[in-house]
């Protein structure tokens, strides 16, 4: 092996566009660590194994868990960039499980089935192909009936529990992306997958959660200076693009300053805002400020 085929951590994590910490963490807990050991040198990185490393981020940024990406990245340096199905559970069923369990209020069942859905699939993945038609289904019924207003509020709950309960990134990590729902929106719960999500991939979030006034979020972006922000619109009657004005105008505004959700009209949103469609998209364009 020759010299210019080692790395150390720290030319490794400008590579990759993530923090020291951040391979240091992936070394300890999931074996993501530099193969070369030179006598009397830290222990280095090789071109396979920046390869599994990448190939370990693209998978999160997919949604998969980080433990499932290694052990993924691990078999393999040429690990396809798509999420096998040799270890995607069955998400149908696991829907099904979670809608009989809600309709029995059984919150021990929810919250456990919720969390085996996150752990199997990662957030994203959970997010799009369980709990939220999960909760669709549940809106339906009470659009139709009237009925299940108990069994949302306990689903979402429990939601918000496990999605609380995903480790967040050491302290020392900067919190450069801010999250927010728009004015008089109470829908948190995608971005609370969305900061979950980051929190996966060790990029620090600051939630400020449902039913943000513009001048409440303009002075929020002033005080901590974030690189980006991504605002949430669930409904119509929130999605008004003129909220995002006093971000825009400020002095200093953030890099990225993203409008998510079905609530806002793409085609009126002012000049320079980002739409992504899905949380995917929008994990893609928060972590690519800060790598």
């Amino acid at each position: 092996m020759t010299a210019a085929a080692a790395y150390s951590a720290g030319a490794v994590a400008r590579r990759l566009g993530v923090a020291v910490t951040t391979l240091r963490t992936w070394h300890q807990r999931y074996g993501m660590g530099p193969s070369l050991h030179e006598p009397g040198h830290h222990r280095r990185y090789t071109e396979q194994d920046i390869e599994r490393l990448e190939t370990m981020q693209r998978l999160i940024v997919q949604g998969v868990a980080p433990h499932e990406a290694a052990r993924w990245a691990l078999r393999s340096a040429a690990a396809p960039a798509t999420v096998s199905s040799s270890f995607v559970t069955d998400a149908a069923a696991s829907s099904r499980g979670l809608y009989r369990a809600a309709l029995r209020l059984d919150a021990p069942a929810v919250r456990q089935r919720v969390a085996a859905a996150v752990h199997e699939l990662g957030v994203v993945a959970a997010w799009d192909q369980v709990l939220r038609p999960v909760l669709a289904a549940i809106g339906d019924r009470h659009a139709a009936t009237g009925a299940l207003v108990e069994v949302e509020h306990l689903v979402s709950g429990c939601v918000s529990a496990v999605f609380g309960a995903v480790p967040r990134p050491d302290p020392t990590v900067p919190s450069r992306i801010l999250l927010a729902c728009a004015d008089e929106e109470q829908h948190s719960l995608p971005i609370e997958a969305l900061g979950a999500a980051l929190a996966t991939a060790c990029v620090g979030t600051r939630m400020l959660g449902a039913r943000v006034p513009p001048t409440a979020l303009a002075t929020a972006v002033r005080r901590t200076g974030p690189a980006a922000v991504l605002v949430w619109s669930q409904l119509r009657t929130t999605g008004d693009p003129a909220q995002l004005s006093p971000v825009l105008d400020a002095a200093w505004r953030p890099l990225i300053v993203a409008a998510a959700g079905p609530g806002w009209d793409v085609a009126a949103l002012p000049v320079g805002v980002s739409a992504p469609s899905t949380l995917t998209e929008a994990l893609a364009l928060l972590t690519s400020v800060v790598n």
